[in-house]
């Protein structure tokens, strides 16, 4: 059971890039913020049954602190995460996501007193590297593309921000999990995001007749991938280290690599490899460390 936080961070990363690429599949031009809504939309049900059968526990101070600075900083990341979307190539920004566990070793410290080995620390390095290197496959500019847009995309400057912000959401959630627990937070809390996000959504799409009985259609299994991640990543992140366990789930970019090449015809999977065997030696040597 000790190694049961690995199996569950997998089950998140598939989850997080099943939903991913379903909710591609529904994407339409300026569509992007209906599309993360109604996939936030469609995994309340779940968590709401969650929500009613798992017992309240005693909740204090610290645990609405971490609730409470956590959510507007999600919603921040939920944001420019669309907006980086809108601003720049998918491959001049999702390398920059693969920053969020480098950036989680030292703000794990710093909210939670987590430290990482040194074979640990080699791992997330090794899986950040490889998640950089694997969305470059489509790209023809090279292996510094990412890094030379940061100048010229603001997508990319976007990207790297929502890393940033996730490596302090996770923190803070992980801190609020200590203080509750994982289901009642993640349930909780996944609400609240939804409840929050809405008004800006009001804003940004402007006539809801744009909202088509297909768009509703294919948000459902989206939102339920979305739901299942949710708790698979809230009960890994209760028993792990944050700084492993968002390292493992960002192996999201391996599989979702995979859905490209095999579903979206998007480049060989071979111009991949690379990166696939980084972050499959970075796994290693996090599972052989712990």
């Amino acid at each position: 059971m000790e190694n049961s936080w690995i199996l569950l961070s997998l089950v998140s990363a598939f989850s997080l890039a099943t939903s991913d690429a379903l909710t591609k599949k529904a994407l339409r031009p300026d569509t992007e913020y209906l599309v993360a809504w109604l996939r936030l939309v469609f995994s309340l049900p779940p968590l709401l049954i969650i929500l009613l059968l798992v017992p309240v526990p005693e909740l204090d101070k610290t645990f609405f602190l971490a609730f409470s600075l956590a959510l507007p900083l999600e919603i921040l990341a939920l944001t420019l995460y669309i907006k980086a979307l809108r601003a720049s190539p998918l491959t001049l920004t999702l390398p920059f996501l693969s920053l969020t566990p480098v950036f989680l070793m030292a703000f794990s410290r710093v909210i939670l007193g987590e430290r990482v080995s040194v074979w640990g620390a080699a791992g997330i390095i090794l899986i950040a590297a490889g998640g950089y290197s694997l969305n470059l496959g489509a790209a023809r500019q090279g292996l510094l593309a990412p890094l030379r847009a940061i100048a010229s995309e603001r997508g990319s400057v976007y990207m790297i921000i929502v890393a940033l912000i996730y490596s302090m959401t996770s923190s803070l959630g992980k801190l609020a999990i200590e203080h509750s627990s994982p289901l009642f937070f993640g349930a909780s809390y996944f609400m609240v995001v939804t409840l929050c996000f809405t008004p800006l959504v009001c804003i940004n799409v402007g006539s809801w007749s744009r909202l088509t009985v297909r768009e509703l259609r294919s948000a459902v299994l989206p939102g339920l991938f979305y739901s299942a991640m949710i708790v698979s990543h809230m009960l890994a992140i209760s028993i792990a280290n944050v700084a492993y366990m968002i390292a493992i789930k960002r192996s999201s970019l391996l599989v979702g690599s995979i859905y490209g090449v095999v579903f979206f015809r998007e480049g060989d999977f071979r111009q991949r490899l690379g990166g696939a065997a980084l972050m499959f030696a970075g796994f290693v040597l996090i599972v052989a460390g712990e």
